[in-house]
């Protein structure tokens, strides 16, 4: 030991004993997008309920004190709630592009068609279709 924790076990009269810590093991990175999707909406939905228990407990506060501030701080507890259920909804959207991922899909119709040419020339088509037709 140094110098400075001798005189630190002195001082506070700690014991001699080496204490031993354990260290959380690491978490492995998931790789399976559906764990991590419903890892992230328990967290979402806890977070929720959370908000939704502080935000009943300030409207409380906000109700028997009539203060402004607590009604500021609870228009933010909704805002924050509101916003943490947006989140939900993008992570199902989020979560549904990623297992659809596929290849690329152009369009399947095209409905916008341009004639590139005269007046004269599309009044000319439009004879010899009209020709083509009429027989």
């Amino acid at each position: 030991m140094s110098k400075l924790e001798d005189n630190m076990q002195d001082i506070l009269d700690l014991p001699e004993e080496e204490v031993n810590v354990i260290a959380k093991p690491k978490r492995e990175p998931k790789e399976d997008v559906t764990q991590d999707y419903e890892y992230t909406r328990g967290q979402l939905y806890n977070l929720i309920d959370k908000g939704q228990e502080a935000l009943n407990g300030i409207l409380d506060v906000a109700n028997s004190s009539d203060h402004p501030r607590a009604y500021e701080v609870a228009a933010l507890m909704i805002k924050n709630v509101a916003d943490t259920t947006d989140k939900l909804m993008k992570l199902q959207k989020e979560t549904k592009e990623v297992k659809e991922e596929g290849p690329l899909k152009g369009p399947s119709t095209v409905n916008n068609t341009m004639f590139v040419g005269s007046t004269a020339e599309l009044a000319k088509m439009l004879k010899k279709a009209e020709e083509s037709t009429d027989v």
